[in-house]
């Protein structure tokens, strides 16, 4: 695939050119979406906290460790039941090396971050099993979007990133309710994707909502209060706001896919102006398919950060190339706009670097 300084171009590849060119040297603002559910307590489902009952934390603790380099709500930095470093390490290290300004959105949260953020008013997400996941879906987009707006007039353009355990199933959940054939195709922060586990819980919470798949095609709303995440509303409002005047940059994996299917039904007028940022090792992932699931939806450009640890001195690093964790935290996004912004300055060795000095700070200082 084709290379422009260390971004793939994995989908759509014209398109990823062009909106390279409109983002090349320009400056973006970074905002983070955080949420929690109760989906992601059921066991198996999210390696985004060493037990269930974490994930909880991992939201404030991820929008913390971007805005102040290190963690208030628990100790060290979030990690998988493996011990893996959360990849907010990888999107700290590319914001602070390009100076990106970053802003955090809470769409509902259990566990308040020690830092200032934006706060939509939604409460934290039910279990989608129950049918009843998301209150005031609608409050929540509507308020995303008008802070969208205004937001956009204060950079060139958007990166937005996302924190919400459990965030795969849900979206997995939301698509198949508004007919896009996911199944099979989300990834997962595991090398073993569970997908047989996501599937019985999602036909859970579908069955009790009274849900066939793409009843609500047309009616996103519906899907996300039923068997989706507080994360949604507030990411796909501040797309709908920001894109009808600036390049927005949706910052994650396969979740991204549930937020294009949302924008794509209530505004298909915007699609123009969004792409879709990750890493290469999502869009390795023969676990997940990102591409199959886009083709459904929207012919958005899909873009993908060359990020290799292979020869990284950490093994808390070099998992990564065994198919741990792959993406989360707008990493791939943020490294994207850290490579544009400096036009090639910021490869993936420089930030390969950064970031090992960032492990080496906040994990490898706190073990000895």
């Amino acid at each position: 695939m084709k290379k422009i300084y260390d971004i793939i171009l994995a989908y759509e590849e014209s398109k990823c050119e062009d909106f390279i060119k409109r983002i090349e040297g320009k400056k973006p603002l970074f905002i983070h979406v955080i949420g929690t559910t109760e989906t992601a307590k059921i066991p198996g489902i999210s390696a985004a906290g060493k037990y269930p009952e974490l994930t909880d934390y991992t939201p404030a603790a991820d929008a913390e460790l971007l805005l102040l380099g290190s963690c208030k709500c628990i100790p060290g930095v979030p990690t998988t039941p493996e011990g893996i470093p959360t990849p907010a390490l990888i999107t700290m290290s590319a914001l602070r090396l390009a100076d990106v300004p970053t802003l955090i959105v809470s769409g509902g949260v259990k566990i308040r971050p020690h830092i200032p953020f934006i706060d939509l008013g939604g409460k934290s997400g039910g279990d989608i099993r129950s049918g009843k996941a998301v209150a005031d879906a609608e409050e929540i987009l509507v308020r995303a979007r008008i802070a969208g707006e205004n937001l956009s007039k204060l950079a060139d353009y958007l990166v937005i990133g996302e924190s919400v355990p459990g965030g795969t199933t849900t979206a997995l959940a939301v698509m198949l309710a508004m007919g896009v054939d996911a199944r099979g195709k989300v990834s997962s922060s595991m090398p073993y994707n569970p997908h047989e586990l996501k599937i019985r819980v999602v036909e859970e919470g579908l069955r009790n909502s009274g849900i066939k798949f793409g009843s609500l095609s047309n009616d996103p709303i519906t899907a996300i209060s039923c068997v989706g995440d507080p994360m949604m509303p507030a990411f796909a409002g501040l797309v709908l706001g920001a894109a009808r005047r600036s390049p927005v940059l949706m910052a994650g994996g396969t979740q991204m896919c549930a937020i294009l299917a949302i924008v794509k039904a209530l505004d298909q007028t915007i699609l123009q102006n969004i792409a879709i940022g990750t890493t290469r090792w999502l869009i390795s992932d023969r676990s997940a398919d990102l591409k199959g699931i886009v083709s459904q939806i929207a012919d958005v450009p899909i873009m993908a950060a060359d990020l290799d640890f292979a020869r990284s001195k950490f093994n808390g690093l070099r998992v990564y190339e065994e198919g741990f964790v792959k993406e989360g935290v707008g990493a791939g996004g943020a490294s994207i706009a850290a490579m544009a912004k400096s036009r090639g300055l910021i490869s993936k060795a420089v930030l390969l670097e950064e970031i090992e000095r960032n492990y080496e700070r906040l994990v490898m200082l706190r073990r000895s």
